[in-house]
């Protein structure tokens, strides 16, 4: 499916990125496992993918900081001579209610999560120009798309993502790059596992599945819009969500 392909995915030590740098490397893509404080974890990943008979190494980068995300892109080149999926995935959250949220916890998840996409974005743009082929999949968010209390900056970074993404689609489609976003609902992870039995029975009672969602299900929607059979899809917000937003 992605043999010779080079793929880098943000915020890939944990979680979702997890999982998505797993299943592009099933793939048989070459892959960069990016992250900023989750060492072990990026470590870890690119065991269990050379385990497999893959290709991949871990790249420490704060995206929030363009300097670091332009020289992780030209180390990536000069490695591997392209790159060719980037998936934008690094993302924090800084929760409170608006009266109460500082202006320094509403920049830094801005920056992380809307920047750091943006920066990625921009120092790949030249290469996969030149190269007259990318594939950018931006993990945006349902919070993005029907926003959420407590998170204002949060649903700002994500809401922004899916913007940014339908333009620079625009931008890119005539060079054979094609920018689609995937929203996730909400999925099994460490962060929902720690939650209270009340609060989980809250979120499904939302989701007419009735389930939270798995980080494989947001995987395997990102290995879709990166494969060639979604060569004819761009600007698109794909929802994995359970159909809790429709």
């Amino acid at each position: 499916m992605f043999e010779g392909k080079v793929a880098l995915v943000t915020g890939a030590g944990k979680g979702i990125g997890c999982e998505i740098i797993r299943e592009l490397a099933r793939g048989g893509a070459k892959c960069v496992v990016n992250y900023a404080s989750s060492a072990a974890g990026a470590e870890e990943v690119v065991k269990e993918i050379e385990a497999m008979g893959g290709q991949a190494y871990a790249y420490k980068c704060d995206v929030s900081d363009y300097a670091q995300a332009e020289q992780m892109i030209a180390d990536v080149l000069d490695k591997y001579g392209r790159i060719d999926i980037l998936v934008n995935n690094a993302g924090i959250t800084k929760d409170n209610l608006m009266l109460k949220m500082t202006e320094e916890d509403f920049d830094a998840v801005l920056n992380v999560n809307l920047k750091g996409a943006f920066h990625c974005m921009k120092a790949v743009t030249k290469p996969m120009m030149k190269q007259r082929y990318g594939r950018i999949i931006n993990i945006t968010s349902i919070v993005g798309v029907i926003g959420n209390a407590g998170q204002v900056n949060y649903a700002a970074s994500k809401a922004g993502m899916i913007g940014m993404t339908k333009s620079a689609a625009r931008e890119l489609a005539s060079r054979n790059i094609t920018v689609n976003a995937v929203a996730p609902g909400f999925i099994e992870t460490d962060m929902t596992e720690v939650l209270p039995d009340s609060v989980k029975e809250q979120l499904l009672s939302q989701i007419p599945m009735k389930k939270l969602g798995q980080t494989a299900d947001i995987a395997n929607a990102v290995c879709f819009l990166a494969d060639e059979k979604a060569s004819y899809i761009t600007g698109q917000v794909l929802q994995v969500n359970g159909g809790m937003a429709m």
